[in-house]
């Protein structure tokens, strides 16, 4: 297909960065979108160096007037896929949850992707073509203890999708979300250290016994299985699938 321009949220690390990288070496332009412009233009740099076309921007996803802004800012370039991947965690009980952090994972996670969506999609309708990709995870289908907000922003994702997907049907627009199961990134590096600790288990029980004893297939998901499957999503043998969750599991969710 011919090459489109792909912003990816949350770009500069893990799973973003991953995805940079295998859509890059299949000829796309790249646009590392980040909080941290810093980071954000070292891995446009890092892409840049294997001879990907890459540039960098700072966005805080949670800011609702950095987003209406972005269109401009990111001019004379046209966003043609939208990878909607930037996310945190905090794992807590409810009851000790700080309001504010609540209140924050579902803006980066929820309300980010659906305001990114609206400002892209003004420019996809004119094109006539556009792909929104949601990176959602396991829990969006399943929930775990003490990540209530994670579970309630992913499980949102689906929804959203949904909503949109009827929405922009007549259009050459798709809009879908990849849900996998554990991935071995930073982020989850940090999960396993605060589940040990509110399980009161070591981190090596973590894995065993919540990350990977639910999943037949017992290993984590890599990067580019989610690679691979983005790239098939933006490719003209996805035109139609819309409103789809797509997810990679290791069988998690067949019981």
């Amino acid at each position: 297909m011919s090459t489109k321009t792909v912003l990816i949220t949350g770009g500069a690390s893990g799973i973003g960065y991953g995805i940079g990288e295998y859509l890059g070496n299949q000829g796309h332009h790249i646009v590392i979108a980040d909080i941290n412009g810093q980071s954000a233009e070292l891995a446009a740099g890092k892409l840049r160096k294997l001879g990907i076309v890459a540039d960098s921007i700072v966005i805080d996803v949670s800011s609702s007037q950095q987003i209406e802004g972005l269109v401009d800012a990111l001019m004379p370039l046209q966003i043609d896929v939208l990878i909607n991947n930037a996310g945190i965690q905090h794992v807590s009980k409810l009851e000790d949850f700080p309001a504010d952090k609540w209140q924050m994972l579902i803006n980066i996670m929820l309300v980010g992707p659906a305001l990114l969506s609206k400002a892209f999609l003004p420019g996809m309708r004119e094109r006539n073509f556009g792909r929104i990709i949601n990176i959602g995870s396991l829990h969006s289908l399943v929930a775990s203890p003490y990540k209530s907000a994670y579970v309630a922003a992913k499980h949102g994702l689906l929804g959203f999708a949904k909503t949109v997907a009827l929405e922009i049907g007549q259009a050459n627009i798709t809009i879908n979300t990849l849900c996998p199961a554990y991935v071995k990134t930073p982020l989850v590096e940090q999960q396993i250290a605060a589940q040990a600790l509110q399980n009161n288990i070591t981190e090596a029980e973590v894995i065993d016994k919540i990350m990977l004893e639910p999943m037949p297939k017992k290993a984590f998901i890599s990067i580019d299985e989610l690679a691979a499957s983005a790239a098939f999503l933006i490719s003209d043998g996805a035109r139609n699938m819309t409103a789809q969750t797509l997810v990679i599991d290791g069988g998690w969710t067949a019981r």
